[in-house]
């Protein structure tokens, strides 16, 4: 099979998909480019201290409560949380026969984590001095391991639930609800001051593309199982 022929048997919004994974590839290959150049740490350091009083670099804007919200909401993106979410998230699909689902779900996650982990010991980039960190740390800088696993764990568990539900609202509203959280737990990771904000962008293009890799993979294999069997 030459690839013309691979072309038509492959529908139109999976090319798509597949350019727009390119495209996120390429964005994080581009950002991680800046950061090694340094052409990212002015940029970087003026959103961190942007989010601080000024003349008080101990002190998140925002206050007490505000600071403590953060902390919560960037737990979301946290190994801990997204492995129960996951948990549930499979066997529940497991329960309702959806195998397909399932194992989706698993690949792209734990593909994801394979991912974030690797690309932390490439790049090696320390995490920010500038200002104090709001909690523990223990990892390489970029990508934002946090915001690589919250996209890629949300935006697919989105695109999976979406396939179930033939109300467009509905599915908009798993979309609009993945992109809040992974919107939230990034911006959670620049206000604790524990990632750059460079670092947040290139986790989101990373976890976008396992997110889409998944979305190709459903429409694929669920294409092939509608097809009557010889």
């Amino acid at each position: 099979m030459n690839w013309k022929d691979l072309i038509r048997r492959v529908e139109p919004r999976a090319l798509l998909l597949l350019f727009a994974i390119v495209g996120a590839v390429w964005a994080f290959l581009s950002i991680g480019g800046e950061i090694a150049e340094g052409e990212s740490l002015g940029f970087d350091r003026q959103m961190l201290l942007a989010l601080r009083t000024p003349g008080d670099l101990n002190d998140p804007i925002g206050g007490r409560g505000f600071e403590e919200a953060m902390r919560d909401v960037t737990a979301l993106g946290g190994f801990t949380l997204l492995t129960l979410f996951t948990v549930i998230a499979v066997l529940t699909f497991l329960a309702h026969g959806k195998r397909l689902h399932a194992a989706i779900l698993t690949v792209a996650v734990l593909g994801a984590q394979f991912t974030g982990s690797n690309l932390k010991h490439i790049y090696g980039r320390p995490r920010p001095d500038v200002v104090p960190h709001g909690v523990y740390v223990y990892s390489g800088s970029f990508p934002s391991g946090h915001s690589l696993m919250s996209a890629a764990t949300y935006l697919t568990l989105a695109v999976l639930l979406a396939s179930l539900e033939s109300r467009r609202s509905v599915k908009l509203t798993f979309f609009a609800l993945a992109v809040l959280l992974m919107g939230a737990i990034g911006f959670s990771r620049v206000y604790l001051g524990v990632h750059w904000p460079s670092d947040v962008l290139g986790g989101w293009c990373a976890g976008a593309a396992w997110a889409m890799a998944a979305w190709i993979a459903l429409r694929q294999f669920a294409k092939r199982q509608d097809q009557p069997k010889p």
